[in-house]
């Protein structure tokens, strides 16, 4: 069966515009162009088309599942296994969702008492679950895998009043971070004031904190792009002076 772009765009319910978007950058390029000049798309192209959807519905940005369609060492069957596991695991946490608000509509009604805990349950899980898809290989690789369970289990438990507490906290590390870095000097007092409330922002999840391992994730901020986009985000630079002030903070410097 071949396609061209209108039917392409039929079967998919993609528009014609993106799929002519993802040949021009090279993500998914015809199988031929026919003598009226038309892109005719066959099975392979089909089944690319379809990994590119099941990627970005698990929210891989398009330079990232290029680079995975186009890598020698990419296996089709190996990765709709992956999707299938990552899928369910998506399932799962809407199924904890679904429940926390059918909960949720009966306590708003009488029929049943809901704890704080349980309003709560929902959305820590999720946090959990983007932190370990975004993160966790890394993480588990650099802590092992029962430091970060526990790490995992301790948010979990959190109260309502924890969990308020650790939000707070983490735009007041934000907010005097970026007062600090105005100073330009990772060793001040603001600067050291920002590494301290940091610390404390990690106590309410890690099950025990470490300088080596508070150090260790400094690194980690500059290192991995990802963790530096997120602290750059607010102040280009931000993450290495964070990483800076650690340092001189725990003595590892």
């Amino acid at each position: 069966m071949e396609y061209t772009v209108q039917k392409l765009s039929k079967l998919t319910g993609i528009s014609t515009r993106t799929i002519r978007y993802y040949d021009e950058i090279e993500i998914l390029k015809p199988a031929r162009i026919n003598s009226s000049g038309y892109r005719i798309y066959g099975q392979k192209e089909v089944n690319r088309l379809q990994q590119i959807l099941f990627y970005k519905e698990l929210g891989v940005d398009l330079d990232s599942i290029k680079k995975i369609l186009l890598s020698p060492s990419f296996d089709n069957s190996n990765a709709l296994k992956e999707h299938r596991e990552k899928l369910l695991a998506k399932r799962q946490q809407l199924d904890i969702l679904i429940a926390n608000v059918d909960k949720t509509i009966a306590s708003t009604e009488g029929s049943i008492i809901m704890s704080d805990k349980e309003k709560f349950e929902g959305f820590k899980q999720n946090m959990i679950d983007k932190n370990e898809k975004k993160y966790g290989k890394e993480i588990r690789s650099k802590y092992g895998d029962n430091t970060v369970n526990e790490s995992n289990k301790k948010f979990k438990n959190m109260s309502k009043e924890q969990y308020e507490e650790l939000e707070q906290l983490g735009t007041k590390v934000i907010d005097t971070l970026k007062e600090a870095f105005a100073t330009n000097d990772p060793s001040s007092e603001l600067a050291q004031k920002a590494a301290d409330l940091h610390r404390q922002w990690l106590t309410y999840s890690w099950s025990e904190y470490s300088k080596e391992a508070h150090a260790g994730l400094a690194q980690m901020y500059v290192d991995d792009e990802r963790f530096t986009a997120y602290y750059d985000k607010y102040q280009p630079g931000l993450s290495a002076f964070l990483r800076d002030a650690i340092f001189i903070y725990t003595g590892m410097k």
